[in-house]
């Protein structure tokens, strides 16, 4: 087999023929070696590497440039070559299962790269349309990450659950802006959640719930669904919260 070989999908191969530095992978390693590999490595930082990999093609996305997939391994995936069609894997279902995009090769020679739309659709009512998507993906992940943690979350679990895709509370995102008006103002506005203060906390503390226009444009069997594909787990895995979502409203 050529060490030039390129399988469909995820399979990257760069020559650095315009003088930059190589990042050629040679055979695509099989699934068991992928397994091997991740053994060895730690799981925060592969999960970390599949935060920084969906950033950035959001944000390569959120100005239309095309990526270039020498890009994606050297700017991102860097020492992690052993693992990367893991890291695209994971990446790529939570493009599309998030953020409602899915990564597509425009340019089969040079190995170009942009998202498309492929809007993530709920029982009943679509929750996102257009230039909304990015912003009602986010919401849908704060929506599962509420569900899975009873119903109802503290703000600086949730704030610090975000952190770690990258969302800062008090920086502007290039992709959503400012985070912390969309989520405790326009989502609130909008009905999505609810955010009540929690009596005797000092400093003030506040509880995020679900709005009413959630609960009517989606369903927790639906997150559950959205959670499980993610994790690449069956939705029993969780039986507590398939047990609720199974559970007549």
């Amino acid at each position: 087999m050529s060490q030039r070989k390129r399988s469909r999908g995820s399979g990257f191969t760069q020559q650095g023929d315009d003088g930059e530095e190589d990042f050629t992978l040679s055979l695509t390693p099989s699934h068991s070696q992928v397994q091997r590999n991740l053994e060895r490595r730690s799981q925060d930082q592969v999960n970390q590497k599949v935060s920084e990999l969906v950033q950035y093609l959001l944000v390569k996305d959120q100005k239309k440039i095309p990526i270039k997939r020498a890009d994606i391994l050297k700017k991102v995936i860097r020492e992690y070559k052993d693992v990367y069609s893991e890291i695209v894997n994971r990446a790529g279902r939570t493009l599309q299962q998030v953020f409602g995009l899915q990564l597509v090769e425009i340019d089969t020679k040079h190995h170009i790269y942009i998202l498309t739309s492929n809007l993530l659709r709920a029982e009943g009512e679509n929750l996102c349309c257009d230039n909304q998507t990015a912003k009602l993906g986010l919401l849908l992940v704060i929506l599962s990450f509420i569900f899975m943690k009873g119903n109802s979350a503290k703000d600086g679990a949730v704030w610090e659950f975000l952190r770690r895709l990258r969302v800062q509370p008090g920086e502007r995102h290039e992709v959503f802006g400012d985070a912390k008006k969309l989520v405790t103002e326009e989502f609130v506005r909008q009905k999505y959640l609810e955010i009540t203060p929690i009596l005797l906390t000092d400093p003030p503390e506040f509880e995020y719930r679900w709005g009413p226009r959630a609960a009517k444009e989606t369903s927790k069997k639906d997150v559950l669904r959205f959670v499980a594909k993610i994790q690449g787990k069956d939705p029993t895995f969780w039986m507590s919260q398939y047990n609720e979502a199974q559970a007549p409203p």
